[in-house]
């Protein structure tokens, strides 16, 4: 074929392709929605008859049990106690049908029907769209309790906002968390680990750390190099924020982040400013992530700094669920 004639058929190859994936997409979303749709009306039909009174209740407790066996012996695979309990936790939560989360999976769904708390579950499922989560992502995060980390430094207007439609990022404050939970390094305690052992560790679970960031962040490099003056400085890790359209730079401390960490980064955020951004880039952020904060201190240290300069903590343990728990309760309370 002549060359005009290669890139035409080159060109109809990739247009068959295109199509081709659309509609397996397309019949995927489908298949899903219908299905959801089917275990929302066994839920529903399931409900309505514990509702019916007397004349049923001699089923009780074991109506579930009841159904999985004779309807497993009809279809298979599908209709075990536990599935069972799950439509119908679906249809209690989630009493209008077109309110169904159809962008979810089943799966999904199950994981959020575990969640009692109303504000914390819409969170959870604003958040999974948002970000794509896949089923696991999603136990990983209600694990990490990231509604209720998040949610614990919010008025309450931004609690509610956030369970409304999950975490947006329009400015740098969004992307930053305090504390990151990094349980996914697998660091026993206590642990005499070095910055370079933490940093290591980081690289060789990327994936994970780049969840617990969030949206939008794309790895660039570590120990990336700045020269000033004939020496040599170290940013340890550096990314690109896709959304917000700039480099987010991290420091890593083993320890408390002290004032001369601030410092340093305020340079490392000069630097990029100067010599790094392109056309279109908005000013690098900076975070110092350590151990342990005296906020005091760190607030003086960041007098007249740059607003993109943030210091966070980080643990290598969940956060303890109750008291954040219980702080978003007083805050709720003590609006209203």
């Amino acid at each position: 074929m002549e060359l005009t004639s290669q890139q035409e058929y080159r060109n109809l190859v990739q247009q068959i392709s295109v199509r081709y994936e659309e509609g397996r997409k397309q019949a995927a979303q489908f298949v899903n929605t219908r299905l959801l749709e089917a275990y929302w009306e066994v839920g529903r039909y399931i409900i309505e008859f514990e509702q019916e009174g007397a004349n049923r209740a001699k089923y009780g407790k074991a109506l579930l049990e009841h159904l999985a066996s004779d309807l497993t012996l009809r279809h298979g695979k599908g209709f075990s106690r536990s599935n069972l309990n799950y439509m119908r936790l679906v249809y209690r939560y989630y009493p209008i049908c077109e309110e169904l989360p159809h962008k979810l999976s089943w799966t999904h769904l199950c994981e959020l029907v575990k969640i009692d708390d109303p504000l914390e579950r819409s969170f959870y499922e604003k958040q999974a769209i948002l970000e794509n989560w896949s089923t696991t992502e999603l136990k990983r995060q209600k694990k990490s309790s990231l509604f209720l980390h998040l949610a614990a430094s919010k008025d309450k207007q931004g609690i509610l906002q956030l369970a409304k439609q999950g975490q947006s990022i329009t400015k740098p404050d969004d992307i930053i968390r305090d504390p990151y939970v990094l349980d996914f390094l697998k660091i026993p305690e206590p642990h005499h680990y070095t910055e370079s052992e933490l940093e290591n560790r980081i690289i060789e679970h990327l994936q994970h750390f780049l969840l617990e960031l969030g949206k939008g962040f794309a790895f660039i490099g570590r120990q990336y190099r700045i020269t000033l003056g004939n020496r040599h400085h170290y940013v340890d890790l550096v990314f690109y924020h896709r959304i917000l359209k700039c480099f987010v730079l991290i420091d890593l401390k083993r320890e408390e982040a002290g004032y001369e960490d601030v410092g340093q980064m305020n340079m490392y955020l000069g630097y990029f400013e100067n010599e790094e951004n392109t056309t279109g880039d908005n000013p690098p952020i900076g975070i110092v992530l350590a151990r342990e904060k005296d906020d005091l201190l760190i607030q003086y240290a960041m007098h007249n700094v740059s607003s993109q300069l943030f210091v966070s903590k980080y643990q290598l343990y969940l956060p303890n669920k109750e008291e954040l728990r219980a702080v978003i309760e007083e805050t709720l309370r003590e609006e209203e």
